[in-house]
């Protein structure tokens, strides 16, 4: 469908511009007569002689461009700003090429009709399950404003969250970077050559040095089919997790890895409780809320139980009680949550597990080098005197 570029003005005489898709002139003409703007000129855009729309698919939406669009539109929408009027605007201003079409297509799906969720939900690469389900909650409860800025707000928080974790666990990597590169080296470069000279002077090579030469056999003759071992365990993998078995058990697993596995859950229920009391406060039924949240976190373990206090609460019962049962949260936050239930401020309590899980992970994230680093010395002292082993023993039978 043709692009068009118009320039415009609104009912103060002030000039707008921006562009928009449709069969030809009159049907832009008409869309921006809808819009609520005079038009003064519409123009197709013209396709470059090397076209690289091709590439559109291919460029990221950052978080941060994410976090300025909420922020953006709940701005607009606070100072009673029309939902059509400001997604034209923030398509304008808008830098990031797969950004501005994916906002221009949501604001012809909500001008032929289509919810702001609906016209959202069509863009899953952009636009995750728990931003489109609280858009939702927000058409919902008409609080669409207050629940884009705590959007913002939580996609800020977890894009902290992942900076933090990467910060921490920067020296291990650094550490295990250089210490699989000295492997490498000494694999590929050194062990033949010690080879050579150990071969020309007879005996028996030690257990690790004949590892060592196996090994760079195998990498100098045999490495298509180690790419094609690896690739096919890697298509495997991804095809077991794919499926509801599969991801269920992987999803289980990753729970039960020692210091990240309970940092995934502390990070999965922080976001889940602030959601919930979130929700709470904006009048949303408690049964749509847990059908929202359970959008809002990606483990199937998890969203299990989440469905799991669903049903309990369909057939009548609270969240503490299920919750306790379910044996993700803490007795302490069990405790906190069935206070809440009892007081009637439910969703007061909500936040303040909130700010308990988030101080857990604060902390957590703070000695995350301090919990890596005895796994990390076993690991490299192991790799250390295997390559010192390798090296040295022959020279002391030689000796």
């Amino acid at each position: 469908m043709p692009i068009y570029k118009y320039k415009a003005r609104d009912k103060f005489g002030k000039a707008v511009t921006g562009v928009m898709e449709a069969l030809d002139s009159e049907m832009a003409a008409s869309q921006v007569d809808d819009l609520g703007y005079i038009p003064v000129s519409i123009q197709e855009k013209k396709k470059d002689v090397i076209s690289l729309d091709f590439l559109q698919r291919y460029i990221k939406v950052s978080v941060e461009d994410l976090i300025l669009f909420s922020r953006q539109l709940s701005t607009l929408f606070s100072a009673g700003i029309p939902l059509l009027s400001g997604l034209n605007t923030l398509a304008e201003q808008t830098e990031n090429k797969r950004m501005k079409e994916t906002i221009n297509t949501v604001r012809n799906d909500v001008e032929g009709g289509s919810s702001l969720s609906d016209a959202l939900r069509k863009h899953p690469r952009v636009f995750s399950a728990l931003y489109v389900g609280m858009i939702q909650a927000g058409e919902t409860a008409g609080t669409l404003d207050e629940i884009l800025d705590r959007l913002a707000t939580i996609t800020e928080h977890e894009k902290d969250t992942r900076a933090r974790i990467k910060e921490a666990t920067r020296y291990p990597k650094m550490v295990i970077t250089a210490i699989s590169a000295a492997f490498i080296v000494l694999v590929t470069f050194v062990i033949p050559k010690f080879a050579t000279m150990f071969n020309k002077l007879g005996g028996t090579l030690p257990l690790p040095t004949r590892v060592m030469i196996n090994i760079n056999h195998i990498i100098h003759h045999y490495w298509y089919l180690m790419v094609v071992v690896t690739a096919a365990i890697v298509l495997g993998f991804r095809w077991y997790t794919n499926t509801r078995s599969g991801r269920l058990k992987w999803d289980g697993l990753k729970l039960r890895i020692p210091v990240f596995g309970p940092l995934f859950l502390k990070i999965a229920m922080s976001r889940f409780t602030h959601i919930l009391g979130m929700l709470m406060r904006s009048g949303v039924p408690i049964l749509d809320i847990l059908e929202i949240t359970s959008a809002t976190v990606d483990n199937t373990v998890i969203i299990q139980e989440i469905h799991k206090l669903r049903e309990s609460v369909m057939e009548g019962s609270g969240l503490s009680q299920p919750l306790k049962k379910s044996g993700i949260f803490t007795p302490t936050v069990t405790q906190m949550i069935s206070v809440g239930e009892q007081s009637g401020k439910l969703d007061e309590m909500m936040d303040k597990v909130s700010k308990y899980y988030d101080l857990e992970v604060e902390y957590t994230i703070k000695n995350l080098s301090t919990l890596i680093e005895p796994v990390l010395i076993v690991v490299i002292g192991g790799m250390v005197l295997f390559l010192a082993l390798a090296i040295f023993l022959p020279m002391w039978d030689m000796a």
